[in-house]
C-alpha cells in the first residue's frame, strides 16, 4: 500500500468516527458543518493516528483524538473563507459553506465544529489527567496563543505598511498552520503518557515545510487540482516564503526540513515508517 493509500484508508476512518456524532441530519447548521469536515485529506488526523500508534493508544481513542483535531481544522477554514477574512468562493473544489448557504450559517457551523471537537476530545477513554492535558494543549494550539493568532498575524500583514520578514513569516506560520500540526503530532503522547520532545521536534520541521509547500504551490499549481484559487498573497502584495527566498531555494529550505522532520524521528524503528513518509508527502503534494 502506498502512503497516499494509507492517508486515504485513515481518512475514511476518521469520516466514519466523525459521522457517529453527526448522523441526526436535523439542522441547516448540522448540514453545514458535515459539508465542511467531510473529506480532503486528513493529514492532521493522520498525524494523531500514527502519533497515538506509537504510544499504545488503543485506535478507537486514536480516531476520537483525530476526529477532534479535524473538527478544529474544519472549523479554522470555514471562517478563514469568509468575506471579512480571506473572501474564497472555492474550497477542496466545492463551494465555500458560506457560499453554499450563507454567512452566519458558516460562521454558527465553525463555532459548532470547534465545540464538537472538545466534546469528542473529552470522550477518549485514557486517564483524565492525560485526557485533560490533550483538551488543555489542543485549547492553546488553536486559540489566542496558535491557529487564532496566527490568523490575526495574517490579517494584520495584509494592512501593513511593510511585507513581512522572513522570522516574522515564519513565526506568523508557525501559529496559523503550525500550532494544530504540532498538537497532531504531539497527540499520542500526551493521551500515552509518553515524551513529545521528538515528535516536537518532527512537527516542528513538518509544519514549517508544510507551510512553504504551499507557498511553492501557491506559485506553480494547477488550481484545478488544488481546488482553491491560487496566486493570493501574491496578489494582495504579501510576502511569502517564496516571494522571499526564491523558488529554488524555498525548495531546497523545504528539503532541509523534511530531512529534520525524519531525523527526528531516529529513536523509533519502522513503526515510525508513516511518519517518515507523511514528511516526503507534503513538499512532494499536488495540492
Amino acid at each position: 500500500m502506498t502512503f497516499e493509500d494509507r492517508l486515504k484508508s485513515v481518512a475514511v476512518d476518521i469520516d466514519a468516527t466523525l459521522e457517529t456524532y453527526l448522523d441526526a441530519k436535523t439542522s441547516q447548521i448540522e448540514d453545514a458543518m458535515r459539508y465542511a469536515v467531510m473529506g480532503g485529506k486528513k493529514l492532521r488526523g493522520f498525524l494523531v493516528m500514527e502519533s497515538c500508534a506509537l504510544h499504545n493508544v488503543p485506535r478507537e481513542e486514536a480516531l476520537k483524538a483525530a476526529a477532534a483535531i479535524e473538527c478544529i481544522h474544519a472549523y479554522s477554514l470555514v471562517h478563514d473563507d469568509l468575506p471579512c477574512m480571506d473572501d474564497d468562493d472555492l474550497r477542496r473544489g466545492k463551494p465555500t459553506v458560506h457560499k453554499k448557504w450563507d454567512d452566519a450559517t458558516a460562521v454558527l457551523a465553525g463555532d459548532a465544529l470547534q465545540s464538537l471537537a472538545f466534546e469528542i476530545l473529552g470522550l477518549v477513554d485514557v486517564k483524565a489527567k492525560r485526557r485533560l492535558g490533550a483538551i488543555v494543549s489542543l485549547a492553546r494550539a488553536s486559540g489566542k496563543d496558535g491557529m487564532v493568532l496566527g490568523q490575526a498575524q495574517d490579517i494584520a500583514a495584509e494592512a501593513a505598511e511593510r511585507p513581512l520578514t522572513l522570522d516574522e513569516i515564519t513565526n506568523l506560520q508557525s501559529n496559523k498552520t503550525g500550532a494544530l500540526i504540532l498538537w497532531s503530532a504531539e497527540a499520542g503522547a500526551i493521551l500515552g503518557g509518553g515524551d513529545p520532545a521528538p515528535l516536537s521536534r518532527y512537527a516542528t520541521a513538518l509544519g514549517l515545510a508544510f507551510q512553504i509547500a504551499d507557498d511553492i504551490l501557491d506559485e506553480t499549481g494547477d488550481e484545478t487540482k488544488a481546488g482553491k484559487r491560487l496566486h493570493k498573497d501574491e496578489d494582495a502584495g504579501k510576502a511569502t516564503f517564496v516571494s522571499l527566498l526564491g523558488l529554488n531555494e524555498a525548495q531546497a529550505k523545504a528539503r532541509a526540513l523534511v530531512a529534520d522532520a525524519i531525523d527526528a524521528l531516529s529513536l523509533y524503528d519502522a513503526q515510525a515508517d508513516s511518519l517518515r513518509d507523511a514528511a516526503n508527502f507534503v513538499i512532494s503534494r499536488e495540492h
